[in-house]
């Protein structure tokens, strides 16, 4: 059996695009996801609940919260830092414990539409889809390819002790 490997996906407000990639990607089981912001609303963006109720996709322990509790002492180490928007991508971001792989996937924010109900729901609805198709390329890796993240992680940290004569 493969291990569970850890992603946090950040954006600024952590209400509407982190949430949805966090929702989704547990549904697989094959990863632990969290979300975080650089500056967390507070809530989560109606929209995005009631589309990932809709799909019968769990909102169970969903908030919107910092990123702040992704680093220091004691915070779960991370395997993946994603970032799906552009202004957290370029923030100064934390330094995140263990040393994690990052990349940032630029989705639209669909809490930034507004006017009729139909174009948000469409909104949310296509940035879901963005995700989902990212999250399942993501998935989709071997386990020996994640296996070798795991390793050039340790080799980063200087964790493989050296072999004696």
């Amino acid at each position: 059996m493969t291990r569970k490997y850890r992603v946090l996906f950040v954006c600024t407000a952590n209400s509407a695009r982190s949430i949805l990639a966090e929702a989704v990607t547990n549904q697989l089981g094959r990863f632990e996801a969290f979300s975080a912001g650089s500056a967390p609303s507070g809530q989560l963006h109606p929209m995005a609940l009631e589309l990932l109720r809709s799909l019968h996709i769990s909102t169970e322990g969903l908030r919107s919260k910092s990123w702040n509790e992704f680093t220091g002492e004691g915070a779960p180490e991370m395997d993946f830092v994603i970032t799906v928007c552009d202004q957290a991508a370029g923030e100064s971001c934390p330094r995140w414990p263990g040393q994690p792989i990052t990349a940032n996937w630029n989705v639209p924010d669909p809490a930034r539409v507004s006017g009729d109900p139909a174009d948000v729901r469409k909104a949310f609805a296509n940035t879901l889809y963005v995700l989902q198709q990212r999250i399942a390329l993501l998935a989709a890796l071997r386990a020996e390819a994640l296996d070798r993240v795991t390793l050039s992680k340790a080799v980063r940290a200087d964790t493989i002790n050296p072999v004696s004569d």
